[in-house]
């Protein structure tokens, strides 16, 4: 997430992500680099939120790197690296400036963090960026939802989390374009009140030939497509996609 703060939103966001398999995400983005990259050398977690995914790649040996344009994200993300000990480094970009030392060997950005960004133009902007700091033959690894997952699923539905140190309600409002505003009211318990805090963002949406138009544009080749962090092929019903894109050599 990337065009915002999400400054309460960072507070509950573990909370919210609580049924996601961290693990298993990783798994299948280090299998995929070792099929398509052969290479466990530096990666870069664009919009890397509160570091969950940095943590797992870092402990399977990657030279880790984890980016965001939430000041408050990457705070809990540091508590964590503070607790692990683990030698990830944290910094403080937006995706569309990205500026790396050097190149990287892999490059991922997962759970719809592209999705967040204002306009297809912001997107072609990050892709330029990332191509200008991958490595010769590196990976970019990403996923985003899909125009099904906006219309039909995400869609003008509301849905409602009751956990146990917050009770949220997420209101989605459906564009003529397919892109989603989102509104996000959190009610955190406190003794015997509640403290209400809202957040509003926006996901836009892109088709597949969208997508890959701008990353030819920008130097890379897809190498492959799959339906979320599994071996499934996508479909009309896909839900989220995840492209393997290398960079032209």
């Amino acid at each position: 997430m990337e065009n915002k703060s999400y400054g309460h939103f960072s507070t509950f966001y573990d909370t919210l992500m609580s049924d996601v398999n961290y693990k298993d995400v990783s798994n299948r983005i280090d299998d995929l680099i070792i099929q398509y990259g052969k290479k466990r050398g530096t990666l870069l977690d664009l919009a890397c939120g509160t570091g969950s995914v940095c943590e797992e790649m870092s402990q399977k040996g990657y030279d880790v790197i984890g980016a965001d344009f939430s000041q408050e994200m990457l705070s809990v993300a540091l508590d964590k690296k503070f607790d692990s000990g683990l030698p990830i480094q944290y910094v403080w970009q937006d995706m569309r400036k990205l500026d790396m030392y050097g190149t990287i060997d892999a490059i991922i950005c997962t759970f719809d963090s592209l999705n967040h960004l204002e306009n297809a133009e912001d997107i072609k902007t990050t892709f330029k960026r990332v191509s200008l700091f991958t490595e010769l033959d590196g990976l970019f690894i990403f996923d985003v939802n899909t125009i099904y997952k906006h219309s039909k699923v995400l869609a003008n539905n509301t849905f409602v989390y009751d956990c146990d140190n917050v009770y949220c309600v997420w209101q989605n409002y459906l564009n003529n374009d397919n892109s989603v505003d989102i509104q996000l009211d959190f009610f955190e318990k406190e003794n015997d009140t509640y403290n209400r805090y809202t957040e509003n963002f926006a996901e836009i949406c892109l088709s597949e030939e969208e997508i890959e138009e701008m990353l030819k544009d920008c130097g890379f080749s897809v190498v492959a497509k799959f339906g979320g962090y599994t071996t499934d092929e996508v479909t009309n019903e896909t839900e989220r996609i995840v492209y393997v894109a290398r960079k032209a050599s």
